[in-house]
């Protein structure tokens, strides 16, 4: 874990690393609807993941590329718009995965597409201008820049979790979610630095954290209930909380714990997202990703000590 960073003091020339979009693709073909083979209900939480989060991503990107404008730090400005093409292909790998789902009988895309409205109604800009545009610029930043804290624990998670592979999910779909995993942690400090940039009220980033936590945790829930649900499968089982718990406990999925355990750390005024995870297992992570291999893309060298 790197020491901790004084966000406000912090320059970006001690960040050698550049954050680029990686043009990779998947094939899902051989995907079956339950990919992690015996693990029904952690396969849609995993679902959750890629095919409900990305819509929030997009809206992220759209936030971001707005506040370009603003930010007249050139490092700053080449992280952000990485970060903007990195989510772009998030969004478009991740859609892949739903449309085949969807065709081998999970209907998804009508609540996709629900939760799609409701971000725009809600983080869109709303066509404000002026000082309201501005105001309202800075609240959505501190919001994505708390829910970047989950993505980024969450990436963390899957590309330490060697369970994944010893209960035999599907290798495209681990290559799938751990190079998303693993690009969430590249840019884990992207948001959080654009907010401190224009911004950097510690209330706001406070207020805006708590109300993160407060969105998607409910999110997971639902969406996990939504996608059970319309699972087609006769051999789904009914004991979801039985299997909920099993999963947790074998470490299959995440503790939903993490939404609570892991405030007091983002809340710590001398908190940066630099501290979380290694870019060092991120990055060895995307050199060798079957996706990003195939693509021709290798991330580019590192500064020794980041």
């Amino acid at each position: 874990m790197n020491e901790p960073v004084d966000a406000k003091k912090r320059t970006y020339s001690e960040e050698a690393h550049a954050i680029n979009a990686r043009d990779v693709s998947f094939s899902f073909d051989s995907v079956r609807m339950h990919y992690i083979p015996g693990e029904v209900l952690a396969t849609h939480i995993v679902n959750v993941m890629h095919l409900v989060l990305p819509e929030g991503e997009r809206a992220m990107a759209q936030a971001l590329s707005e506040a370009l404008p603003y930010i007249k730090d050139e490092r700053l400005r080449e992280e952000v718009q990485g970060f903007v093409g990195q989510e772009t292909m998030h969004a478009n790998s991740h859609e892949g995965a739903r449309k085949h789902l969807q065709s081998i009988g999970l209907d998804a895309e009508g609540y996709v597409n629900k939760v799609a409205w409701l971000v725009d109604r809600i983080l869109g800009d709303h066509g404000l201008t002026g000082r309201a545009k501005e105001e309202w610029l800075k609240e959505r930043l501190g919001l994505f820049a708390g829910m970047e804290h989950f993505t980024a624990v969450l990436g963390e998670w899957l590309l330490n979790a060697d369970i994944l592979e010893e209960v035999g999910m599907h290798p495209t779909m681990l290559d799938l979610v751990r190079w998303h995993g693993a690009e969430e942690v590249e840019h884990r400090s992207v948001v959080y630095d654009a907010y401190m940039y224009l911004d950097g009220s510690y209330a706001r980033r406070a207020r805006t954290a708590v109300l993160a936590t407060a969105t998607l945790l409910p999110l997971f829930i639902i969406s996990t209930a939504y996608l059970f649900q319309k699972d087609p499968s006769q051999d789904k089982g009914r004991n979801w909380p039985w299997q909920f718990v099993s999963a947790t406990v074998r470490g299959v999925i995440p503790k939903f714990t993490v939404f609570f355990t892991e405030m007091p750390r983002y809340l710590n005024p001398k908190f940066h997202p630099s501290q979380l995870g290694s870019m060092d297992t991120a990055l060895r992570y995307l050199a060798h990703s079957p996706a990003a291999r195939a693509s021709g893309h290798s991330p580019a060298p590192r500064a020794e000590g980041q």
